[in-house]
């Protein structure tokens, strides 16, 4: 007899299986009924892996996030199965994870509101059926013929590096997947498709259009029916409709993804902007303002045109190409090399309500949440490496008491790292850089949650996220460090030392946008403004014509 495995269980200690046994033999000796899959040594596998040795190992379901991505990835397999049975010319491509669920791109004819429904009763034939997922491990030879008629399944397995590719089956439906998936389709029990889009082929205009179904999955209805109870709640929340009806913005076919301000919205607008320049005037900052227009040269030095070109606008002037600014932080580096600085000016903070362009597809655009221009709340700081820790902790005490004015009590920190490809700076900066925001978080005493390889281009970052009163969470704040771009501009100061020295840069922003934040503001508050935020504070209404010149003196008073 084969000498038996240990498996030190999170939680629940250690089990001990004979070979060749699975992970899901595991749950079952411990009775958890609610797993969905496996996580061994930092990878997360299907509950039908064998164990192939002494392991740790944490069983995860719908509660933990590697869970719930399982579940509702599974769920996406689900949907394309019932689609392929009642649309069998349809060509799946992919089927992702989104914060809001998921969703499945075919290539087909457009779904009807009709078709959805049909669908969504496949499904749950499939899921009454309970139908085993399995894994399959196929040559790229396999592969090409299983999915020959599929010519987007070809050209991913085609881009596959060499050796085993992975599909799952269930019943008489296969996909290219890596995995890992919930055990069988009888635990998909509450789902609901939400709604139907356009979209191309890996992202690219020029490339097919398909139809993208979205869907969400909870493990019970109870589950669904609160979710769905919060949608329509975000309806009537709706802040494109708050918008018309306050008479603060509108958006126009002549200028799509461009928020046109009315009279009340610049109101409001303008009340936040007063406060947040109190607050800035409050922390020591100063106030500048860049062109909106800078040459095609600048983008070249900061490296936006190489990692972030595909989101600009462009023009010529004089024969020379320009290039609408997607970010503020360039014309800022122009500001600080404009004269020379000395350590004794660090921190140097420098803020600026910048209006910056990024190119949005149209079928992305939703009102004030996602705009092809938007007044970005940045700051740049300029410190020394000394000075670094102190100013990302005094940066995140401004983030907290802004957010607590407009009445966001709960607030997800994470940080996010170096990715894997497509950086600058040196090994060491970035290193030196992680480390410092991590130490920063842990002296301020702040739970956050870790995004490796998340992380900008140029240095890594700490995101906020406000949640708001239906449970939503939105990412508004960001403090992110950059060692490379002040040396790609060349800027310096004066140190103690007498030498001269390149600055730590710190990018940082507070409300994100100001447009986002007006519409998660609009939606929070339901239409509802606080008095002080309010365009329309009192209204002054005279019982009788004979009353309507005293009731002007009363209206200019208040004014006044």
């Amino acid at each position: 007899m084969a000498e038996s495995l240990r498996v030190e269980v999170q939680g629940h200690g250690v089990v001990e299986v004979q070979p060749p046994a699975t992970f899901a033999e595991v749950a079952a000796k411990l009775a958890l009924q609610d797993a969905l899959a496996v996580e061994v040594d930092e990878r997360v596998l299907d509950l039908s892996a064998k164990v192939l040795g002494p392991c740790r190992a944490r069983f995860l379901t719908f509660a933990d996030e590697a869970g719930l991505e399982v579940f509702r990835h599974s769920s996406a397999h689900l949907m394309a199965q019932a689609v392929l049975s009642l649309f069998p010319s349809a060509k799946p491509t992919i089927g992702p994870v989104v914060e809001e669920g998921f969703y499945y791109d075919f290539d087909a004819k457009p779904f009807t509101p009709e078709d959805l429904a049909r669908i969504e009763a496949r499904m749950a034939e499939i899921v009454q059926a309970d139908l085993k997922l399995e894994r399959l491990e196929l040559s790229r030879e396999q592969a090409l013929e299983i999915f020959a008629d599929n010519p987007y399944k070809c050209e991913m397995i085609r881009e596959l590096p060499e050796g085993s590719i992975s599909a799952y089956r269930q019943g008489d439906f296969i996909d290219l997947c890596r995995g890992p998936h919930v055990p069988r389709t009888g635990v998909l029990r509450a789902f609901k498709l939400t709604k139907v889009a356009g979209a191309y082929w890996r992202g690219d205009a020029r490339n097919a259009q398909l139809q993208r179904i979205y869907g969400i999955s909870f493990p019970d209805q109870g589950q669904l029916d609160e979710y769905l109870r919060r949608m329509e709640q975000a309806r009537e929340r709706d802040h494109r409709r708050i918008g018309q009806e306050m008479d603060l913005f509108s958006f126009h076919e002549e200028g799509q993804g461009f928020p046109f301000w009315h009279h009340k919205g610049m109101v409001l607008r303008n009340v936040i902007v007063d406060y947040w320049r109190e607050a800035h005037r409050r922390y020591g900052y100063q106030e500048i303002q860049t062109p909106m227009i800078l040459n095609e040269t600048l983008w070249h030095t900061s490296g936006h045109w190489e990692h972030y070109r595909k989101n600009m606008y462009f023009t010529t002037i004089d024969d020379v190409p320009h290039a609408i600014k997607p970010m503020n932080c360039p014309g800022g580096l122009l500001v600080y090399k404009n004269r020379l600085h000395s350590y004794r000016e660090f921190p140097l903070r420098v803020a600026e309500l910048g209006l910056v362009h990024r190119h949005e597809l149209s079928g992305v655009l939703h009102g004030l949440f996602r705009v092809r221009a938007f007044t970005q709340d940045d700051a740049h700081i300029f410190c020394t490496p000394a000075q670094f820790r102190s100013v990302v902790e005094e940066t995140i005490t401004l983030m907290f008491e802004i957010y607590n004015t407009f009445g966001f009590k709960e607030v997800a920190v994470e940080l996010s790292t170096r990715p894997t490809e497509g950086t600058i700076g040196s090994d060491e900066n970035w290193a030196l850089a992680e480390s410092g925001l991590e130490d920063a978080l842990r002296a301020k005493g702040i739970a956050y949650k870790v995004n490796p390889g998340d992380g900008a281009f140029y240095g890594p970052k700490i995101d906020f996220h406000i949640r708001d009163c239906m449970g939503r969470s939105w990412q508004c704040g960001t403090i992110q460090v950059d060692f490379s771009m002040p040396e790609r501009f060349g800027a310096t100061y004066d140190a103690e030392d007498g030498t001269r020295k390149t600055p730590v840069m710190i990018h940082r922003a507070l409300l994100g946008s100001l447009e986002r934040f007006i519409g998660i503001l609009s939606e929070q508050y339901a239409g509802r403004v606080p008095l002080w935020l309010n365009p329309v504070g009192v209204k002054v209404l005279p019982v009788a014509d004979r009353f309507a010149e005293y009731a002007q003196k009363v209206a200019n008073t208040l004014v006044a």
